[in-house]
């Protein structure tokens, strides 16, 4: 792996997290540059096993030449089928390391930046049939006010859903196709001193919807109360307040409404036990060395007897 690609936040306390047996079967949902990778493989035997997963072809070139590791270029929310595929049932550990990579940040084109100007894409897949110009293309400015709301907490969001209809108006077919484009219609906007804040949140709301990330994650946590033995080990790198509450809620309650379910005589029928208390976050000398971890926030629950 380049560090160049990417370089793996929390990777020492990830792997910890995942408390590795050297025979195990683990699953890395976001593999990426391979960081993460490449520390479970040193841990591994020759008999443990480690399938990633990663739906953006550019994380190829970076697949370990190592027989114990499988690359499964789908989403991970499809990680409980394409498992099964490989005749795998249950794992011993499931790392997700969410968000963007420092890549696809870097990679203008893709459109994930507000640094420098490319194409309004945003797919993490490139198979996905709509990128973030036809989002906002298709979406009525309603919906698009409950876009910025719900994904990108902004402040009085019907504003910048109003802006974007009326440049739609003036820019004719060719709509708002560039990253530049975005962020001159919604920059004046942001509250004074505030715009990088603000155009991070607009385009983090716009790539939640255009990659259905709340939907696929949703998706993982679910299949993770079958895919993990007991006493397997679920662990989570988020990086918003959207994904870490969700993740908070599943792990405390084993559904995404956090409410514990009890039995007749009132006992937890929580299937979770929790490893971490509160959320884990990178150390000084980690955010300084490696600025996106700043926002890292990291959760680990152990799947208890109630798996069997």
């Amino acid at each position: 792996m380049s560090t160049a690609y990417h370089v793996p936040v929390l990777f020492d306390a990830a792997l910890d997290g995942l408390a590795l047996q050297p025979g195990g079967t683990y699953v890395d949902c976001t593999f990426g540059g391979g960081g993460h990778s490449r520390g479970i493989l040193n841990a591994l035997g020759a008999g443990g096993r480690l399938f990633g997963f990663d739906c953006d072809p550019d994380a190829l070139p970076n697949v370990p030449a190592d027989d114990r590791f499988t690359l499964i270029p789908e989403n991970f929310r499809y990680a409980a089928n394409f498992l099964k595929v490989h005749g795998v049932t249950q794992v011993d550990g499931i790392l997700a390391d969410l968000g963007v990579s420092s890549h696809q940040f870097d990679a203008e084109g893709r459109g994930f930046s507000t640094r420098g100007d490319g194409a309004l894409d945003m797919r993490m897949d490139p198979r996905l049939p709509e990128g973030a110009d036809d989002l906002i293309q298709r979406m009525d400015q309603k919906e698009l006010t409950q876009l910025f709301r719900n994904y990108g907490e902004l402040p009085q969001p019907h504003r910048a859903a109003r802006a974007l209809h009326s440049a739609i108006a003036a820019d004719g077919k060719e709509g708002i196709s560039s990253t530049r484009r975005l962020q001159d219609i919604l920059g004046p906007l942001a509250p004074p001193q505030k715009r990088n804040q603000y155009l991070a949140q607009a385009f983090q709301a716009l790539r939640i919807a255009v990659n259905d990330e709340l939907g696929a994650l949703s998706e993982l946590l679910k299949a993770s109360l079958k895919l993990l033995k007991p006493g397997g080990r679920l662990v989570v790198i988020s990086y918003h307040s959207l994904e870490d509450r969700m993740v908070k809620r599943f792990m405390r309650a084993g559904n995404l409404d956090g409410v514990i379910a009890k039995d007749f005589h009132g006992r937890s029928l929580a299937p979770f036990d929790k490893v971490t208390g509160k959320a884990l976050v990178a150390t000084p000398e980690e955010m300084e060395t490696n600025p996106r971890s700043r926002s890292a926030r990291m959760r680990v629950a152990a799947r208890n007897a109630m798996a069997a």
